[in-house]
């Protein structure tokens, strides 16, 4: 059973309390708040019931004291009706919620419910955050891949030194939480860690935000900014989508990294740095340098160290707890308590080849999430369009298993074998068989008439 305290100056309450209460929780009541702080540092309690005004004590020092001795307690006030907007005060101190008196049972009831409730999620959520992390992942990254475990091996070799690092991979693949893990788990971490988005930003806009300006340096400029390296300095700059970064800032991004220094726009004066440059981009950069999309010395100066990131499709084995790391997140945002996927829905999605990488696979699992009207996520509760793409997949790959068991066979047996197969994989489709085989309808038609006779 659950513990629960209440603090009352009035006796009757706490003797009233008390028996309503009893059947279900331990109680322990006190008229003495001085009482009840004590009981707090000798025995842990799920749930205080505490009076906003015990005689001439206040009871939100009261509840700072309960609270800094045991955090997760959880506080429910009683109050007079005209001190509503003291215990108001008291939730943003940390009580969960408050109730007027005359106190009404039920309603004590039904909040302490709610509460523990809470409490209990936020706990699960929490626990299996941590094992998650501890098992399958490192810095908010989740995967237990080998291909995984090289990006956590490379981290963990880059964390502390100032070299520059360029993330490449597909959009979506988590070249941003890399990116964090480098500067959170290295020795810059109490420093800043500034985002840039090259790509989202317009070229007259992207100079003053890296560089920063003076008061009227150009029109609009109507006070002084300091730039993201600044901001930065000491610590680690983000620079999203470096491959789309305009030419023309390129030659300065160059000059800042190279002369560790920084001069705002409308300024004379360079202020020095000392910022680790992070890059990312889903350009392959070595195309754009050939193309002359792309400085080639400044290619070299921030690619000193590639760490490319593998495509969700190709870390299949990682699906499971990617898929366990979301149910969580979103069954508390969305105040669910989905517990997984039917053992349909799981082929589909282990099946689908994600376009999108992680960022899509989170979209699909919150969508199913919000759609589902029972504990698990079935097939209907994706998308159509995932559901047609993946069963494609199931066939290709059956088909796939199905052509080594031609081995063996004659070629007219073979070409058999794969026209039908051909056939049942477009579903009877004529037309789109024809034309993945490579052959003309009439083709198609004469040869499936041929397979009939055979049968008679």
């Amino acid at each position: 059973m659950n513990q629960l305290l209440i603090i009352d100056d009035e006796l009757s309450i706490c003797s009233s309390l008390q028996f309503a209460m009893e059947d279900d929780y331990h109680v322990l009541t006190t008229t003495d708040p001085h009482q009840g702080i004590q009981w707090i540092k000798q025995k842990t309690f799920d749930v205080c019931l505490l009076d906003l005004k015990i005689g001439s004590v206040n009871g939100l020092d009261v509840l700072q004291e309960l609270k800094a001795d045991q955090p997760d307690l959880i506080v429910i006030i009683m109050t007079a009706y005209g001190s509503i907007s003291s215990s108001v005060d008291a939730i943003k101190k940390g009580a969960y919620s408050y109730v007027t008196k005359p106190v009404n049972v039920d309603e004590i009831h039904t909040l302490i419910k709610q509460a523990l409730h809470v409490k209990k999620l936020n706990s699960q959520v929490e626990y299996l955050s941590q094992e998650l992390e501890k098992k399958y992942g490192y810095q908010g990254m989740i995967g237990k891949s080998s291909s995984m475990r090289k990006i956590y091996q490379l981290i963990g070799k880059l964390k502390d030194i100032d070299t520059n690092v360029c993330i490449t991979g597909e959009s979506g693949t988590g070249k941003e939480l890399v990116a964090r893990a480098i500067h959170f788990s290295g020795k810059r971490k109490k420093e800043h860690f500034e985002v840039v988005n090259c790509a989202a930003i317009p070229e007259h806009l992207l100079e003053s935000e890296l560089f920063g300006h003076e008061k009227g340096a150009f029109t609009g400029a109507v006070t002084q900014r300091m730039g993201k390296f600044q901001i930065a300095n000491q610590g680690s700059i983000f620079l999203d989508e470096i491959g789309d970064m305009p030419l023309t800032l390129q030659s300065k991004l160059l000059r800042v990294i190279q002369q560790r220094e920084v001069t705002p726009l409308g300024s004379n004066d360079a202020v020095q740095l000392n910022v680790r440059v992070i890059a990312a981009t889903n350009r392959d950069l070595k195309e754009a340098v050939r193309l002359g999309e792309f400085r080639e010395d400044l290619y070299f100066r921030l690619n000193v160290i590639e760490l490319e990131l593998p495509p969700l499709r190709d870390r299949k084995d990682d699906l499971p707890f990617l898929l366990q790391h979301f149910i969580q997140k979103f069954n508390l945002e969305l105040g669910k308590e989905i517990k997984g996927f039917s053992p349909e829905a799981f082929e589909i999605i282990m099946h689908y080849d994600y376009p999108g990488n992680v960022r899509e696979l989170a979209n699909i699992v919150e969508a199913a999430m919000v759609i589902t009207e029972g504990e698990h996520i079935v097939a209907e509760d994706l998308a159509k369009q995932i559901r047609l793409k993946a069963n494609f997949s199931i066939q290709k790959q059956n088909i796939d298993s199905s052509i080594k068991s031609l081995i063996g066979k004659s070629l007219k047996e073979i070409e058999k074998e794969v026209i039908l197969q051909t056939l049942e994989l477009h579903k009877g489709h004529r037309k789109k068989t024809a034309d993945t085989l490579g052959i003309s309808e009439r083709g198609l038609r004469d040869k499936l008439k041929n397979y009939k006779k055979e049968e008679l």
